[in-house]
C-alpha cells in the first residue's frame, strides 16, 4: 500500500527529512546558545508602520534593548519588524530574527543583527521559546495563536519555568482571555490558577517592570538562559556525524 503523505515535505524522503530537521535544530542551538537574557515578541506580519501595535512593539523593544535584553522575533514584517527595529535602534542589544521558509508573507526584515532561516515551524517555535525569559504576544492571527498556546502549554506542564506571558492589547485579546478564564475553567479543562499564567495588559511599562523583576529575582549570572523543553539535546559534535550521513545519502 502506498504511504500517505499528510505533511508537505514530499520533495524529500523520510530519511532526508529527518536530517533536515536535525540540521535546523543544530543550527539554532549553535547560533543562539550564548544569547543571554532575551524577550520574544509574537504578532502579526500584516501590520504596517502606522499601526499603533507596530509603534508599541517598537517602543517596548527599544526600552528593553536599552537595558541589554536581546530581542527575538520571527524575523518577518509587521510586529516582528517593529520589535527588531526597536532592538536595533537601541544599539545596546542583539536583534534576532528567526524566519521560516514560506512561499509568501515571511520575507525577512532588515533590522536584525542575526538572522536565521528554518524549514520547519516546530523547530522555529522551539528556538523562539527556548531562549527567552518572557513572551510578549501582540495581536496576530493563526500563527500567533499557535505560538501563544504552545508557550502556555509548555508553561502549564512544567516543561519551561520562570516565564511571563503577556497578552498586549486588551481590546484585541479580551474575548479570548475571558473564554480561557471562564469557559475553560468552568468546564474544568484547565485549573483556575492556570489563568494566572497570562498577563493581559495595555501598559508597556508594566511589561517592562515585570520582566526586570524576573531577571533580577529568578536568574543569576551563572544560570543559562535556556528552559527545559522536551527534546533530545543536540550538541556541536553532531555536525561531523550529520555531514557523514548527508554524504552517504548523495
Amino acid at each position: 500500500m502506498e504511504e500517505q503523505q499528510h505533511i508537505k515535505d514530499t520533495e524529500h524522503s523520510n530519511e532526508w527529512s529527518v536530517l533536515r530537521i536535525m540540521s535546523d535544530f543544530v543550527k539554532g542551538f549553535d547560533e543562539l546558545r550564548d544569547l543571554g537574557p532575551a524577550v520574544t515578541f509574537f504578532g502579526s506580519a500584516r501590520f504596517h508602520a502606522n499601526n499603533r501595535y507596530y509603534k508599541d512593539a517598537h517602543t517596548l523593544a527599544y526600552q528593553l534593548g536599552k537595558k541589554g535584553y536581546s530581542i527575538v522575533t520571527g524575523g518577518s514584517k509587521g510586529i516582528m519588524e517593529a520589535a527588531n527595529k526597536g532592538g536595533y535602534d537601541s544599539k545596546k542589544c542583539q536583534s534576532i530574527g528567526l524566519n521560516i521558509n514560506l512561499p509568501h508573507e515571511q520575507s525577512g526584515n532588515k533590522y536584525t543583527t542575526k538572522h536565521l532561516n528554518f524549514d520547519y515551524f516546530f523547530v522555529r517555535k522551539v528556538m523562539l521559546i527556548k531562549y527567552s525569559l518572557a513572551y510578549v504576544i501582540f495581536p496576530g492571527g493563526f500563527g500567533t495563536l499557535d505560538e501563544l498556546f504552545e508557550a502556555l502549554t509548555l508553561t502549564q506542564t512544567g516543561k519551561i519555568t520562570k516565564i511571563s506571558i503577556f497578552l498586549y492589547g486588551k481590546e484585541y485579546w479580551e474575548k479570548l482571555y475571558d473564554f480561557i478564564a471562564t469557559t475553560l475553567v468552568e468546564h474544568h479543562t484547565i485549573r483556575p490558577e492556570d489563568v494566572e499564567l497570562i498577563t493581559l495588559t495595555d501598559d508597556l511599562n508594566e511589561i517592562e517592570k515585570k520582566i526586570d523583576v524576573i531577571q533580577a529575582h529568578y536568574f543569576t549570572e551563572d544560570e543559562i538562559y535556556f528552559h527545559e523543553i522536551a527534546l533530545l539535546p543536540l550538541h556541536l559534535s553532531f555536525y561531523p556525524i550529520l555531514l557523514i550521513v548527508l554524504l552517504l545519502q548523495l
